[in-house]
């Protein structure tokens, strides 16, 4: 590597399967900064040495996080943001004033994909969110944010999507339940889950998923995913899957570090046609 570019890199385990590098490599050309960005396996129990070692010995410049080292990152920074606080996960790190700052641009992701990718509407409307994991919890407060009329939070173990929506009480109208009950009274539903990984989707009682509903899946495969495939199948207005949020996080990301802000368009559509 050229000692004149700034080195920035995404730690996670696995990573091999990581879009970040070519991500950034996509925002570097366009913006006409000068960096390099790698993916890094680290094991379990190497992620405080290693980030130590990136910033403090290296020189390294800004990192992303992905599974399973959110939580860690969170703890390990000396400062939050105000989206990283109460989110309890980071996904990006950098130093500042000599000290690691930790943030988390998954929700702004989101929203950004959902308002301004796709056109979509947040304020006043109800939304459905799958699962209370570090997914959900990561993006809550950025959708609160925008004033729906109710977020609702489901999940298998109703004592965690009750604990998500007391933690995020202060900030908007929330609601928790597990899946049986669930009606059909959501304009927008969320898929925060993992069951994709398995192919699989949640267990949702028929009718929550209608000709009226937008679906999103935090996901995204080389085709439609098994959320978006579901919804698809019971009619749903729209279904989309995560890709636009995986660039959308990476731009905020890039944002913070060089101030430059990337068009993620293109980035997305190269993405698409190429995966």
């Amino acid at each position: 590597m050229s000692g004149e570019r700034d080195r920035y890199a995404v730690m996670g385990n696995p990573i091999a399967h990581s879009k970040s590098p070519r991500i950034h490599r996509l925002f570097a050309q366009q913006t006409g900064e000068a960096l390099d960005y790698e993916a890094l396996l680290v094991e379990a129990d190497d992620f405080a040495e290693a980030v130590a070692d990136f910033f403090f010995s290296d020189g390294g410049k800004g990192l992303n996080i992905t599974v399973p080292f959110k939580q860690e990152a969170w703890q390990l920074a000396d400062r939050l943001s105000p989206r990283a606080e109460p989110a309890g996960a980071v996904n990006t790190l950098m130093v500042k004033d000599g000290a690691l700052y930790g943030d988390n641009t998954d929700g702004a992701g989101l929203v950004r994909d959902l308002t301004v990718n796709h056109g979509v509407e947040l304020r006043d409307k109800r939304i459905l969110m799958l699962g209370a994991g570090g997914a959900a919890r990561g993006v809550i407060l950025p959708l609160l944010e925008q004033g729906p009329a109710l977020l609702h939070i489901a999940n298998r173990t109703v004592a965690r999507a009750e604990q998500l929506a007391e933690h995020f009480a202060p900030h908007g109208a929330l609601g928790a339940s597990g899946f049986d009950t669930l009606d059909d009274d959501f304009d927008i539903v969320i898929n925060a889950t993992a069951a994709g990984l398995d192919n699989d989707v949640p267990p949702l009682p028929e009718g929550v998923v209608n000709p009226h509903t937008l679906c999103y899946d935090m996901m995204y495969g080389s085709g439609p995913t098994a959320f978006v495939r579901y919804c698809t199948g019971r009619g749903a207005a729209r279904a989309l899957d995560g890709l636009g949020m995986l660039v959308e996080q990476a731009a905020e990301s890039f944002h913070l570090w060089r101030g430059a802000r990337p068009d993620t368009r293109p980035v997305i559509q190269a993405l698409r046609h190429q995966p």
